[in-house]
């Protein structure tokens, strides 16, 4: 062979290696989830991006934290640097020794495939700081579309895959802020906003309107559809599935008075969550029902330096769905209140499982469970890093609060419907 000869072949080698990289290399990328991460909430932002681009990724469920791994491939890193997200590579000796970790300790690994279509049920004059959903999403560059009572109705709930539900009031009582708010500007938009939509859309009154719209959001979950609520969503939603025979609301939200007879038409079993609950019919009290814990709460939980609830540690291999629900870095989270803070222990369905709860008090703050085909997870609170979250407050800037362990259950519920595959049939 010439000299010119070798000095190409040399080059095509290099070419080569250069192109295909070695199998003895790291040909596959690791997003730790553990206190070494530097932007916890943008790396769920990151694991959604490679299934955008169709990229399988696996969930480490319990290793380091709720780790992602990944095949490497052009544009990753880029995207992990842009957004501040730390990995490291991992190369086949190391990879075997991961899944040996897995194999032998409470840890599984799970398959997320598709990036899930995400709507977030919400009225056009919301802002996107009025919801810590849409400001994680935002924050994580998850991509989602925003639907309100005509969509619902209209069956647009089967182009997406999960639906979230924030401090919306599905009882048609306006968040029960009329004692204090009710000649603001803003609430009587709201007001105004909500009569217009319920005239448009042939009811008599909002909470007949709600009461269809959760009808329709109620077929959607047990058809297959998977449900994320927080705030007064969580306690309002099942509030208006037990009254849908009755009226509880009073005549100032509604124009005419309350069911006399309501308390034996209140039907529980049509409920997701909660059982055996009693509604307030005070139209100047600042509550729903007695499902939250709120003002009890402040007997044994004085101020926000008192105030945490205890995730579960479950088997990670048998109960894989709950294990993905509580991944997080830290086993205590910082409670933080909100329309609906906290819902009693006591008034829980036995079937629905406990992600999270305040040792030793008749209080959860995180459930989650099978309804029909679909599930429903539900988070107490408005703002994991805003505690008492007032009307009017600036909205939480997530760059200061990256590795927010309350932030991190929400996204763990977005991402958690891109390992599951499922069916709605009509």
């Amino acid at each position: 062979m010439s000299s010119l000869s070798k000095i190409i072949s040399a080059v095509v080698l290099l070419c080569c290696l250069i192109a295909w990289p070695s199998t003895a290399g790291a040909d596959k990328l690791l997003i730790y989830m553990d206190n070494e991460q530097n932007n916890h909430l943008k790396a769920y932002g990151v694991a959604f991006w490679c299934l955008k681009q169709q990229v399988p990724v696996e969930w480490l469920l319990n290793y380091r934290g709720g780790s992602f791994l990944m095949n490497d491939f052009e544009g990753l890193k880029n995207i992990c640097v842009l957004r501040g997200v730390s990995y490291t590579n991992v190369g086949a000796a190391d990879e075997g020794a991961i899944r040996q970790t897995i194999e032998d300790n409470n840890m599984e690994s799970v398959l997320l495939e598709k990036a899930p279509n995400i709507a977030v049920y919400t009225p056009a004059n919301k802002e996107p700081w009025d919801d810590a959903v849409t400001l994680a999403l935002t924050y994580a560059e998850i991509e989602y579309k925003t639907v309100w009572d005509a969509e619902v109705l209209d069956g647009k709930l089967e182009e997406y895959d999960w639906i979230h539900l924030h401090h919306e009031d599905f009882t048609g009582q306006y968040g029960r802020f009329y004692n204090s708010f009710r000649n603001t500007l803003w609430y009587q938009q709201e007001v105004a906003a909500n009569e217009q939509m319920a005239k448009a859309l042939g009811y008599r009154k909002v909470s007949d309107l709600k009461k269809a719209v959760v009808s329709a959001i109620e077929d959607y979950v047990a058809r297959g559809g998977m449900m994320f609520a927080m705030c007064s969503a969580t306690e309002t939603f099942d509030i208006a599935l037990a009254a849908e025979n009755t009226d509880i609301v009073p005549k100032e939200f509604d124009g005419d008075g309350v069911d006399a007879d309501y308390k034996s038409k209140l039907d529980y079993s049509k409920c997701f969550a909660f059982e055996n609950f009693d509604v307030s019919l005070n139209p100047l009290e600042y509550r729903h029902s007695d499902i939250d814990t709120y003002p009890d709460r402040q007997k044994y939980i004085p101020n926000a330096a008192n105030d945490y609830f205890q995730l579960f540690d479950f088997a990670a291999k048998l109960d894989p769905v709950p294990t993905m629900l509580v991944q997080c870095h830290v086993g205590a989270v910082k409670g933080f209140m909100g329309q609906t803070t906290a819902f009693r222990k006591s008034m829980v369905k036995k079937y629905v499982t406990i992600l999270g709860e305040v040792e030793g008090q008749d209080e959860v703050r995180y459930i989650h469970a099978n309804y029909g085909k679909g599930t429903f997870t539900w988070l107490g609170g408005h703002d994991p890093e805003d505690y008492q979250h007032m009307v009017g407050d600036p909205p939480t800037e997530l760059d200061l609060y990256k590795d927010s362990p309350g932030y991190r259950l929400i996204l763990n519920n977005v991402l958690f419907p891109a390992a599951k595959k499922k069916e709605r049939k009509t």
